[in-house]
């Protein structure tokens, strides 16, 4: 449990990350007017999506075993799932799931 632990609180971070990411360049490339540099670095910047949604899939999985190990309910999975999919909310998720773990295994409370 403790490996999985640990895949999964890398895997939020980085797609929390990628999702900022995204998100801002999307905001830049479609906000701004055409052919200005921030435009040129928001188009530059498109690819994360795939990457976010490639890492996203990886991560799906992780959290699907971890709730399985931890016994958790859907809602619990579901909340996890859409934290992935909307900025800034993950960071807040993977705390929470960070937090509940700890309490209820005593062997994660070193991670």
């Amino acid at each position: 449990m403790t490996k999985l632990f640990n895949v999964y609180r890398v895997l939020a971070l980085v797609v929390g990350v990628l999702l900022v990411v995204g998100t801002v360049g999307s905001l830049l490339k479609y906000l701004l007017e055409d052919g200005t540099t921030l435009q040129r670095l928001g188009d530059d910047l498109t690819p994360i999506w795939l990457v976010h949604g490639w890492i996203y899939i990886v991560y799906v999985v992780v959290a699907f075993l971890l709730t399985q190990k931890a016994r958790w309910t859907i809602p619990q999975l579901l909340l996890m799932l859409v934290a992935g999919l909307v900025p800034g909310l993950i960071f807040w998720v993977e705390r929470r799931v960070a937090q509940r773990l700890r309490e209820d295994h005593a062997e994660l409370s070193a991670s």
